[in-house]
């Protein structure tokens, strides 16, 4: 993808600079092995009418590559051919989202004509649900020939102008094993394109699916302290407020303390009976935190479409975190309890 842009001296998002083209796409072809196939694509958003209906949803100007690449598959209709991009054909392929948004559930919208910036394409295929959600959801997505992306739907669109550059290019090597020696090849191909002499001074950057994934693993990391920090910080609250509760109990309590100790109850006996009752509150508690915790998956799974999955051992850890709680946090109510003197304690009002 094109490297970032500056403005007024500050750098724009990654991808936001036009120095790729098509025909940098075509040198990788040429030049780089083990490839099976180069998708060079142009994204844009766009109001799309149909009849009576309108959306706003992500265009991306395609070749007949770009089926392959992404693992495309029409269930009516056909995908975008070379032919329609060599020529500039006002045709499009509706996700499975957009032809739904746009026609209902109607079965056969091939042949429909929908509308965008101002110009009329026909419809010549529609993609096969893959499931997704978010701004980058397949589904909600229209493919037009590229050609035809870059002079009628382009940024800054004027009649009569091309626009020449690509969003970016997409490459599918033959094998994993391969990714390593494809990714530096497309970077030595592209720098001698492009007039560059070292790679620290490319206009562009080479992104392999390891590298999204270890981006991906990152924000995870960040996330899972961010949250573990938090659960901390609320279960010492917890724990705080759980002693306050059995220090308060204790306190209301002393007379029966005194009275048990007087008919023979030992130290021990009452320190149990406390740390129990502590034990016991913070049980019930997670038992209500796992109920909650596993309706609102079940939720998310049903409104929110996120696949969510409820493991034993998240369960046994907040079980077993919530009694260590109790534990740690009644000990000392429990101990101050038993070493009450029970003549002391029977004098207590």
């Amino acid at each position: 993808m094109p490297s970032s842009s500056q403005s007024g001296g500050v750098s724009m998002a990654r991808g936001s600079a036009q120095t790729l083209t098509k025909e940098d796409a075509e040198a990788i072809t040429a030049g780089v092995l083990n490839i099976t196939a180069v998708s060079a694509e142009y994204s844009t958003r766009s109001q799309v009418t149909a009849t009576g209906t309108n959306t706003n949803t992500q265009i991306t100007g395609v070749t007949s590559a770009y089926a392959q690449v992404h693992s495309i598959t029409i269930v009516d209709g056909s995908f975008i051919t070379d032919q329609q991009v060599s020529s500039t054909s006002k045709v499009a392929v509706l996700g499975a989202t957009t032809s739904e948004d746009l026609f209902g559930e109607e079965v056969d919208v091939v042949g429909n004509t929908i509308r965008m910036n101002n110009v009329t394409f026909k419809i010549v295929g529609v993609a096969e649900s893959k499931g997704g959600s978010g701004i980058n959801n397949t589904d909600d997505m229209i493919y037009v020939p590229l050609s035809s992306a870059q002079q009628y739907l382009s940024r800054g669109f004027r009649p009569g102008s091309t626009s020449k550059t690509v969003s970016n290019i997409t490459v599918q090597a033959e094998s994993a094993e391969a990714m390593e020696q494809v990714q530096a090849d497309v970077t030595t191909v592209l720098l001698t394109a492009h007039g560059i002499a070292s790679a620290d001074s490319a206009d562009f950057t080479v992104m392999t699916q390891a590298d999204l994934v270890s981006t991906a693993s990152s924000i995870t990391t960040v996330f899972t302290t961010l949250l573990a920090a938090i659960a901390g910080i609320s279960l010492i609250v917890g724990g705080i407020g759980i002693m306050n509760m059995m220090l308060t109990t204790v306190t209301e309590r002393t007379r029966e303390i005194g009275l048990r100790k007087a008919i023979g109850a030992l130290a021990r006996d009452i320190n149990r009976q406390f740390l129990l009752e502590a034990v016991l509150l913070t049980v019930v508690g997670g038992i209500g935190g796992i109920v909650v915790g596993w309706l609102a998956s079940k939720a998310m799974t049903q409104f929110a479409s996120i696949t969510t999955q409820v493991s034993f051992s998240s369960v046994a850890l907040a079980f077993g975190v919530s009694m260590c709680i109790g534990v740690v946090f009644g000990y000392y109510p429990a101990y101050r309890a038993s070493k009450l003197n029970p003549i002391d304690a029977l004098r207590f009002e």
